[in-house]
């Protein structure tokens, strides 16, 4: 470094060419010239500060000594503060419990020691609606009270092509009589033809019990289930419940069982009646449920007939033209490039191995 602040530079060699001759970084050389033009050359008596030994630091044979124990079959799946205090019971003690962190960061030994139990990889379900009570989506929201740690459970069922909300309970349980009860009395309403309709739920208790499966079976309907842990999987539920707990005049915390009924049809009335859903091109579930939206839609298209007759220099590109529901709805539809058992597999099956073992 002095040799490059002291003597001039070589004609025909660049700062690039002598660092990397030197083995040197151009920001240090920098940094060095810099701090020579203002405190001048470096002193020849300033030396680099010796690589000394820790005098308090394990030698080389007891640190293979303690990774050693470690790795024994009596320790090699406890955490090293077991280890630390299962080996002071026993009158021995070789490091402290960080030392063995260390030793066992440098050894790749950290982490997880415990044998794990292998993945099981769970099959996607995938969800796809043409028409109304063909795909019925539902889960649990829990409604908090005045009491600590007292919840009312709201069960939603709700129809996946036009997100109507065909049947809905409020208990102070939640149960799977209550919840077979719930499915079997909207089946029952609605008329719904046997092996028509595909029921998407989470793996919640009431969800996966036998009574309930065994219901779904005898009324022969598709029992779906989203994967463990991935919420995606039931989106259209999970949608419905934000919309209800956004809105201006929900309770922080219900009185009651009463005022909690009282609220929850008057949500489930304007949910379904008077919400005008993003999802459906601006119409009301049970517009689309219904099919009264086609009449709705002429009726639309004729207001914006008619805006765009008197003033066709507002509407930039054109004649406008009223947005339709979307003719399928879909949950994880089946990509583009899937491969050949995927598409054979197609969609609106049962997800749940227990279900798959009855039905095969």
């Amino acid at each position: 470094m002095n040799l490059l602040l002291n003597e001039p530079w070589p004609q025909g060699v660049s700062e690039r060419q002598a660092c990397e001759v030197l083995d040197l970084c151009r920001n240090s050389w920098r940094a060095a010239r810099a701090r020579a033009q203002f405190c001048g050359p470096i002193s020849p008596l300033r030396r680099k500060r010796k690589v000394s030994c820790q005098p308090r630091a394990l030698s080389p044979e007891q640190r293979a000594e303690v990774q050693k124990v470690l790795t024994q079959e009596e320790h090699c799946d406890q955490p090293p503060v077991e280890v630390f205090h299962s080996l002071l019971e026993r009158g021995v003690y070789l490091c402290s419990i960080s030392t063995m962190h260390r030793l066992m960061r440098e050894a790749n030994l950290s982490g997880e020691r415990r044998v794990q139990r292998p993945p099981s990889p769970q099959p996607i379900p995938r969800l796809l609606a043409t028409a109304p009570n063909q795909v019925w989506t539902w889960d649990i929201a829990k409604l908090p009270t005045q009491l600590r740690g007292e919840y009312l459970s709201l069960y939603v069922v709700m129809d996946l092509f036009s997100r109507y909300i065909v049947a809905w309970m409020l208990s102070r349980k939640e149960n799977s009589a209550l919840a077979s009860q719930l499915i079997a009395e909207a089946h029952k309403r609605y008329n719904i033809a046997p092996d028509h309709l595909t029921l998407h739920q989470d793996r919640g208790v009431p969800m996966t019990a036998h009574c309930y499966l065994d219901l779904l079976a005898e009324l022969r309907i598709t029992a779906s289930h989203s994967r463990p842990r991935v919420s995606n999987d039931n989106a259209m539920s999970e949608s419905q419940f934000k919309t209800m707990k956004y809105q201006p005049d929900y309770p922080r915390r219900f009185d009651h069982y009463d005022h909690g009924m009282r609220w929850s049809k008057d949500y489930t009335q304007w949910y379904n009646h008077s919400h005008h859903h993003s999802s459906l091109a601006g119409f009301t579930p049970h517009q689309v449920f219904s099919g009264a939206y086609r009449e709705i839609a002429i009726v639309r298209q004729r207001a914006l007939d008619e805006a765009y007759a008197r003033h066709p220099e507002r509407f930039s590109k054109g004649r406008p033209m009223v947005k339709m529901p979307p003719a399928e709805v879909s949950i994880n539809p089946v990509p583009t490039d899937a491969d050949q058992a995927t598409i054979e597999k197609g969609v609106n099956f049962p997800t749940l191995q227990r279900v798959i073992g009855n039905t095969t």
